[in-house]
């Protein structure tokens, strides 16, 4: 423990949401998915920080067992500050209640309940039936906003979408030949991989496939985390059997069988007269435990997910240049009436390098 800790971390000189903001902080930048970003930190019966801890990866202790771990005996009588609620249930590690009734902690500070239905209030239950005082609610707004992936998964069995574009300032996606490298500067490519780095998988089109060959990687200096899973959107039509991405172990859905996919190229079915049953493939990839997933597609599968209702967050950079033309839309298809706007609520835009990002949510809310 450092002398600073002694000198300022009192309990009763800064309250429980303090203590919580700094552990959705250290927890933040993690990314442990399909498990959620945890934060937590241990107080002494005197209210000195004794310890903190997050979730770093799959199958590594949850950030109540390495705090508790790192906090040793200046656990016992104390507090535990934690920004989900703690398990109860074996997974890959044992339940997080009893290491915290093994250390002792008399009181644990909650900040959100965790909407996992295997825990969901089974965690908290257990603690208060143990004599602890449990207070929950702590900074829960803060808490999901950090990792709001996890609680859209976990709520609704399917990744949060994010459908990234980008577009000239007349909105136009490519030149009529196809040719879009570069729409955007430095800045906002940079940006964008940042939107990659923060996705579980980046999802294209067989369109983009074809046009751009994309690698579908991250590609930002010092970058060290888990690179997404490239999934690829397939139609009836070949794909080229050398693109880049296949180099990558990519997920392919398709709505037929194929033979022009190379080794390594994991191939899902799931045929819809329309092409792959969109629906069902979200939900699959909810399944593979995909909490967070970026779509970089073009205008063919950006309109049917739009039009299946299936984008929960929007993010669209607008290039400091004017087409002066039609080329390439945002979306495929016509925009007949105006009573077929889709509502959007725009969250936030500003300026990136020398491009403006906007990110927008559907009106009916992001789950």
């Amino acid at each position: 423990m450092s002398r600073r800790a002694n000198a300022d971390n009192r309990a009763g000189e800064r309250p429980a949401a303090e203590w919580m903001a700094r552990a959705v902080d250290a927890a933040r930048t993690t990314h442990p998915h399909p498990n959620p970003r945890v934060g937590a930190i241990v107080l002494t019966a005197d209210g000195l920080l004794a310890s903190e801890a997050v979730h770093e990866s799959p199958g590594e202790p949850h950030a109540e067992a390495a705090a508790l771990e790192r906090a040793g005996a200046a656990a016992a009588g104390g507090t535990l500050v934690v920004t989900l609620e703690p398990c109860d249930h074996h997974g890959r590690t044992g339940p997080c209640t009893e290491v915290i009734l093994a250390a002792g902690i008399a009181r644990v500070v909650v900040g959100a309940v965790d909407p996992d239905p295997h825990v969901a209030g089974a965690g908290i239950r257990r603690l208060r039936e143990a004599g602890l005082t449990v207070d929950v609610g702590v900074l829960a707004g803060a808490v999901e906003t950090m990792d709001p992936g996890y609680f859209h998964h976990r709520r609704t069995g399917r990744p949060r979408v994010t459908l990234k574009l980008a577009a000239t300032l007349d909105g136009q996606t490519a030149a009529a030949d196809g040719t879009s490298q570069w729409i955007t500067g430095e800045a906002a490519r940079a940006d964008a991989h940042q939107l990659r780095a923060e996705s579980d998988a980046v999802m294209v089109g067989a369109g983009t496939l074809r046009v751009d060959d994309p690698r579908l990687d991250v590609r930002l200096d010092g970058f060290t985390g888990p690179q997404p899973r490239p999934i690829v959107v397939a139609g009836h039509h070949p794909l080229p059997e050398t693109a880049a991405v296949f180099t990558r172990r990519p997920l392919v859905y398709s709505p037929q069988r194929r033979g022009d996919l190379g080794d390594g190229v994991e191939l899902e079915v799931l045929w819809h007269p329309t092409g792959v049953d969109l629906a069902a493939m979200m939900k699959d990839l909810g399944g593979r435990g995909v909490v967070d997933l970026l779509v970089e597609g073009g205008p063919t599968l950006a309109a049917s997910l739009l039009g299946a209702d299936l984008v929960d967050v929007f993010v669209l950079y607008f290039g400091g240049g004017i087409a002066g033309g039609v080329g390439r839309p945002l979306f495929e298809g016509e925009f007949t009436t105006l009573s077929d706007l889709t509502g959007f609520d725009v969250v936030s835009a500003r300026l990136v390098g020398t491009d403006v990002r906007i990110d927008a949510r559907p009106s009916r809310g992001v789950e």
